[in-house]
């Protein structure tokens, strides 16, 4: 019988996590995208060593969740179904390793079919659907898999300059194992014309970088006479430990 007690590094047990490669994300300020103007730092930022609250985090257990969380057709539905055109949305969470990251929080919020929030600050002229709120949230299984249904959101007009489009995009907040793995992102439609004319999508540095925001289609999966589902797979930061003892020291 092998003496091998662990597999993975228990909770207890923390590494650091790859250091952020700056060259990889947008510049903060880009003035074309303008409200970046007022939000960008104008300093070199300072990256400080991470202590236990960035490389710890909460853990989620899927108990706490409704079980209509993760169906944005039916969580909000009151006096019938939302208006628009049904969809699946799936994936992986893996880390830059390509590792799953199991038990990871992935919410998620949209404009409805129309392309309106349902918020208050939203004045856009389309209608508020009152069978749609517009976000959710699932947790990732063991193999760091999620999928939730909603309505296809919509495209809606902005201030950015006279006549500005936002593509159609759902966004995405992801919880991993630490706060150092926190992401918060888009994800765009597969043959959206308005991703190439979006100022905001245009500060991702390299078209392959903007091509990993875009979800595809995958008919494969779709279910019958109800879905359309689209793929998309989200990475986070990876930790650097390589764990080779058959034991970890002072594990029982």
């Amino acid at each position: 019988m092998s003496n091998e007690k662990l597999l993975v590094p228990p909770a207890s047990i923390r590494a650091p996590f790859v250091q952020r490669d700056p060259a990889l994300h947008p510049p903060a300020l880009t003035p074309d995208y303008r409200t970046s103007v007022l939000r960008s730092p104008r300093r070199n930022l300072i990256s400080n060593k991470p202590t236990v609250s960035e490389i710890t985090g909460p853990v989620f257990d899927p108990s706490e969740l409704g079980e209509r969380d993760n169906d944005l057709i039916l969580n909000y539905a009151r006096d019938g179904l939302p208006i628009g055109e049904r969809i699946i949305v799936h994936g992986y969470v893996l880390d830059e390793f390509g590792r799953p990251v199991p038990g990871a929080l992935v919410e998620v919020w949209q404009a409805n079919a129309g392309g309106r929030y349902r918020h208050k600050k939203d004045q856009y002229i389309a209608p508020i659907d009152p069978n749609f709120g517009g976000c959710g949230r699932v947790i990732t299984d063991a193999d760091g898999y999620y999928h939730f249904r909603t309505i296809k959101p919509g495209p809606y007009p902005w201030r950015n300059r006279i006549n500005e489009w936002r593509p159609a995009h759902i966004h995405f907040s992801i919880s991993g194992h630490g706060w150092a793995q926190r992401l918060i992102t888009q994800m765009y439609f597969q043959g959206d014309p308005l991703i190439n004319r979006c100022p905001i999508a245009r500060t991702i540095p390299t078209r392959e970088q903007t091509q990993s925001l875009i979800a595809l289609e995958d008919p494969s999966h779709d279910a019958v006479l109800d879905a359309r589902t689209f793929r998309f797979d989200l990475t986070v930061r990876g930790r650097r430990a390589t764990f080779f003892e058959e034991t970890i020291p002072g594990a029982n």
